[in-house]
């Protein structure tokens, strides 16, 4: 593995860590106010990475394949999602602000399914980078550093919330503050892993890259449609959800644009 690509894989992780910081310093009534918002904020930068990062260099990439360019962007899409919701069926997890567990029945605790549920969607974000980063390392699929960096800070930028998202409620469960940071930062390990997998099943499959790199699209939105965007708009003030999603947005949009 080439270590121009380290910081990369490890960028993500240190958002999370970052955001995870969030329950030593807040009150619990002020940490609530900000979830709204800070759903909000993750889902922008997750659409916007999926499309600029992900979908239209993956029909970028299928450009050979004449008037089915699109083909390799929609099935590959398509199989994230379905992915996703595999996923989504097989591992118990507790979503934010809901007493109901969803997957199959376990004698988990509500903090351990927290950061289950924080897990799922930490995968599809660490296999956004991995493809990515692979890109680059091959050099011949339209992937440039510049562009991997912009998706790797985008991805940590928007950790930094998520990390506060995950942290405050398992204090709200009754852990400590220092076991909801440890258990919150802890969350994000699985993306570098999630990234270093799909480099290692990458390099054997070059060949579909705009596959890759729209299974990685689909993986994310669905966590954003199925997830951050229900739980950002439940209750009251959800326009502060919408505001967050459009700075998001906007953010990963122009990271990806002005280096990518």
């Amino acid at each position: 593995m080439s270590l121009e690509i380290l910081p990369l894989l490890i960028l993500p992780f240190v958002g999370t860590i970052l955001g995870s910081a969030a329950v030593l310093l807040l009150s619990d009534k002020r940490a609530k106010s900000l979830q709204k918002p800070l759903l909000g904020f993750a889902s922008g930068v997750m659409v916007a990475a999926s499309v600029w990062s992900l979908l239209i260099p993956a029909i970028e990439e299928s450009q050979a394949m004449g008037n089915f360019a699109w083909l390799p962007a929609v099935v590959g899409f398509l199989a994230g999602m379905g992915f996703m919701l595999l996923l989504d069926i097989a591992i118990p997890h507790l979503h934010l602000d809901s007493d109901a567990p969803e997957g199959p029945r376990s004698k988990l605790g509500r903090s351990t399914m927290l950061v289950l549920a924080i897990t799922l969607h930490n995968i599809p974000e660490g296999m956004a980078v991995g493809v990515v980063a692979a890109g680059v390392v091959a050099g011949n699929v339209g992937i440039s550093l510049a562009g991997a960096i912009a998706l790797s800070v985008g991805i940590a930028l928007q950790n930094i919330p998520e990390g506060a998202i995950i942290s405050m409620p398992l204090r709200s469960a009754g852990n400590t503050r220092g076991r909801a940071f440890s258990m919150g930062a802890l969350s994000g390990i699985v993306e570098p892993v999630a990234a270093i997998l799909t480099i290692i099943f990458s390099e054997h499959l070059m060949g579909i890259f705009p596959y890759m790199l729209a299974f990685a699209a689909g993986a994310m939105l669905y966590v954003v449609v199925e997830e951050l965007i229900p739980e950002s708009h439940s209750g009251s003030h959800s326009n502060l959800s919408t505001i967050g999603f459009a700075i998001g947005f906007a953010l990963m949009m122009v990271l990806d644009v002005a280096l990518g």
